[in-house]
């Protein structure tokens, strides 16, 4: 294991660059931080580049030995405590971190699913990583942003999928409008969220569709809009909105 003592090492600068967005998308890499996301990226077979562990991380023994196993397959960086907090951007850090490369396959479009994503200036990170927990969770792979979303790679959108980022598409779209053409083009219906209607998005039969989810305070864009087949709305279950269960037929209220 390499021991690092300075901050003006290269590999401590750049993983201090890869905070930056641009500085993402020009070398392909980005960052994760924290036991959970390390382990699930060693168990996607993500391409790690290298590990950053903290000292005082290493000497309290707080890594599972599970990880330590495969940590010794890979590029382990050891630091300082005062040195890790330079790179962090945890309040209380676990202590270890890795550089990540990017899958440049992901860019590519399956125009197999019967349901895609698309996402229209989304702004919040928190709001970003828990779309794409969520389209990991229902089996969907793949979401298109538009160039005004926030950046997927962003760390606190990072920590917010939990891990779904290893295994959901993230294609990043240069002109949401003209891709979501491309994939009418492929027989893909493009609904839009809108408060605009009454139809609900539990009564779309979903094959070959495109849900456009549109920006927090301004909604879908009005271009977005004009291309729509269909408007929907995302209703809130009320707590007095009586549900049946369709495994037991039980009745419940949420």
């Amino acid at each position: 294991m390499q021991r690092i003592v300075s901050k003006d090492n290269e590999i401590i600068k750049h993983a201090k660059k890869l905070k930056d967005r641009k500085y993402r998308k020009q070398h392909g890499e980005y960052i994760i931080e924290g036991i959970k996301l390390i382990k699930e990226a060693i168990q996607e077979n993500v391409e790690i580049e290298q590990i950053i562990i903290c000292e005082s991380c290493e000497k309290t023994e707080i890594i599972p030995k599970e990880i330590i196993y495969n940590l010794a397959k890979k590029e382990c960086i050891l630091v300082p405590e005062k040195i890790f907090e330079n790179i962090t951007g945890v309040v209380n850090p676990q202590g270890i971190l890795a550089i990540v490369r990017m899958d440049e396959k992901k860019q590519e479009i399956n125009y197999d699913e019967d349901i895609i994503i698309a996402l229209d200036n989304i702004q919040d990170p928190g709001n970003l990583g828990t779309i794409i927990r969520t389209v990991d969770s229902v089996g969907l792979t793949q979401i298109f942003v538009s160039k005004g979303t926030v950046d997927a790679y962003n760390e606190k959108v990072i920590r917010s999928t939990m891990g779904a980022i290893f295994r959901v598409k993230i294609i990043e779209c240069e002109n949401l409008q003209e891709d979501l053409q491309k994939l009418k083009k492929h027989k893909f219906e493009v609904l839009v969220t809108s408060l605009q209607t009454n139809k609900s998005i539990y009564d779309i039969k979903y094959s070959k569709k495109v849900i456009v989810i549109g920006n927090e305070a301004n909604g879908v864009s009005e271009e977005i809009q004009k291309l729509a087949d269909k408007k929907i709305k995302i209703p809130m279950l009320r707590k007095n909105r009586k549900l049946k269960c369709i495994c037991c037929n039980r009745s419940y209220f949420v």
